[in-house]
């Protein structure tokens, strides 16, 4: 088996008897595979025997089962098809059975046993079908509580003599073979596989893998194996393409759908749509759909889509409203959405369900966050960062960020001492000395800030705004212009869209008295400025105006 899909052969090269043996075989390559382009290539086989010869009694009954199947007709039309039929071929065995089961669907059971009889006496020694439909018929009947002793009589003769009949049925002994040659082949090459890939000679697990999927009529199970391997040898872009040829042999096949799902998002980020395509359709199968929606939301946050994330975690905590990681995401997407009072809820009730310290703490960071930055709230901020710490005495961020909420409240005291504290929690951390110097700076502890800052700088050379503060120290605190400027061009080295790192080495060469540099570097700061607005463009005009009084 390949995976190019075969051209229907039409009416006009082939007779009516060869299209309807093409359409045999595909329907039995569709009863073994369960491959949707086996159905589809039935389906236009069958419709093309009857436009060549309308008089085939078995191409109306057997299309009729394959389109019940996909959907496109009812099973009011199944049996139109099956009384057209009937009419060409009123002794065919095989439409009464058709006819029979599309009347059990229907609900209309006297009739289906009608069938099922008629079927039986037109068999003769291969009546062993309808004798065991008409026994499942009789089942449903017991099962409903509508049948009578007779019924149930019924039920175990026809039952008892269809098994026994079935080794006279050329036809089920003919299927049930292909289907045992068909299983051996398949257990045979993915055994040889696995054996392979336990062994990690995986280019003789991809060849074997590659026979199944040329001698088997399994596909989607080999694609699948193969897509595992390509994932295992880190081949990423292959393993997507075999998983998406097992889709496309068979849809319904959920575990392939969950892996496609799973790569595209984690592999290949740009592919939002089409991810969120995989999931969507995993919902159709109406399993783990709160995970499901989870996923969709983070999916929907990364497109920067809010309504429709705020609507996919609803979905997931409506389903799961005691699930804490629910109830965070679907605070951070109100969030995004700028709806804060809701995002306050629900990280409230995240932090109340507290599945673990350390997580638990960083959603109080979250909700701090907005009580301090956007609500203005200090002390309920003030309340939640500390419940943090408690939590999770390690998480420098909380700290940090509570340092900085006491420079908001111009409380520099407390802010030195939290900004010290986060220090001694993880003295390696660069961003606690630049804030720290930034606080003391503030307070004129002049030396103890130029400390700071060059230990943020020590730690982490390429943070260009301890750089460009150390600068600001030497230039406006130390009065050292000409010892502040190396700081501010490794500023400018680091971000040269750094606008207040021109600005400050401009004020440094004005300071120095080279007036030619420092309208250079205003000029710059001006230019840049119109792209990071980083500034009032009055100020660094001014500035300008100032050099040349």
């Amino acid at each position: 088996m390949t995976d190019t899909l075969v051209t229907p052969i039409k009416p006009g090269n082939i007779s009516a008897k060869g299209l309807l043996e093409e359409a045999r075989k595909a329907h039995e390559n569709y009863l073994i595979k369960q491959q949707s382009t086996d159905l589809e290539k039935a389906i236009e086989y069958y419709v093309d025997a009857i436009k060549a010869d309308p008089g085939i009694c078995e191409s109306y009954y057997r299309l009729a089962s394959l389109l019940l199947l996909k959907g496109q007709i009812t099973v009011d039309g199944a049996l139109e098809q099956c009384k057209t039929a009937l009419t060409l071929e009123p002794k065919n065995a095989n439409a009464h059975i058709y006819s029979g089961y599309f009347q059990c669907l229907n609900g209309d059971y006297e009739e289906a046993e009608r069938e099922f009889k008629i079927a039986i006496s037109h068999s003769g020694a291969n009546s062993a079908r309808p004798r065991l439909y008409l026994s499942k018929l009789m089942l449903t009947k017991i099962k409903n509580h509508t049948s009578t002793i007779k019924d149930t009589v019924k039920f175990l003769y026809y039952l008892l003599s269809g098994s026994m009949m079935i080794m006279w049925d050329c036809p089920s002994i003919k299927m049930f073979c292909k289907f045992l040659a068909n299983d051996f082949s398949v257990f045979s090459y993915k055994t040889l596989g696995e054996a392979f890939e336990k062994m990690k000679l995986f280019p003789s697990a991809l060849d074997a893998y590659t026979k199944g999927l040329e001698k088997t009529a399994k596909g989607n199970l080999f694609y699948q194996k193969m897509g595992d391997l390509s994932l295992e040898c880190n081949n990423i872009e292959a393993s997507m393409e075999f998983f998406k040829k097992a889709h496309e042999l068979n849809p319904s096949d959920r575990e392939v759908l969950i892996k496609l799902a799973t790569v595209s998002q984690t592999y290949f980020p740009d592919n939002i749509d089409e991810t969120i395509d995989y999931y969507t359709s995993l919902l159709e199968f109406g399993i783990d759909l709160d995970k499901i929606y989870y996923e969709l939301g983070h999916l929907y946050i990364n497109k920067s889509d809010k309504i429709n994330a705020v609507s996919a975690f609803k979905l997931a905590h409506t389903l799961d409203p005691e699930n804490p990681y629910y109830n965070n995401s679907l605070a951070y997407a109100y969030i995004k959405a700028e709806l804060y009072d809701d995002a306050i809820e629900y990280y409230q009730e995240a932090i109340r369900l507290n599945p673990d310290a350390e997580w638990t703490a960083i959603v109080c960071h979250a909700l701090g966050a907005i009580y301090a930055e956007v609500k203005g709230n200090y002390e309920a901020a003030e309340a939640t960062f500390n419940a943090g710490m408690v939590l999770d005495p390690n998480n420098v961020d909380i700290q940090l960020s509570l340092g900085d909420m006491y420079v908001m409240q111009n409380d520099i005291d407390k802010a030195i001492k939290t900004y010290c504290d986060a220090i001694s929690v993880d003295p390696e951390n660069y961003l606690s000395y630049a804030k720290a110097g930034l606080a003391l700076w503030e307070k004129d502890y002049l030396e103890e800030s130029i400390v700071a800052f060059h230990k943020s700088i020590e730690l982490n050379p390429n943070f260009e705004i301890a750089q460009n503060n150390l600068g600001v120290v030497y230039l406006d605190g130390m009065g050292d212009p000409k010892f502040s400027i190396e700081y501010f061009k490794n500023a400018i080295d680091i971000n040269p869209n750094y606008t207040l790192a021109y600005f400050n080495l401009a004020r440094a060469y004005q300071a120095i008295g080279d007036k030619a540099l420092a309208a250079e570097y205003y000029q710059m700061t001006l230019d840049l400025n119109k792209i990071t607005e980083e500034m009032e463009d009055k100020d660094i005009r001014a500035r300008i105006y100032e050099l040349f009084e």
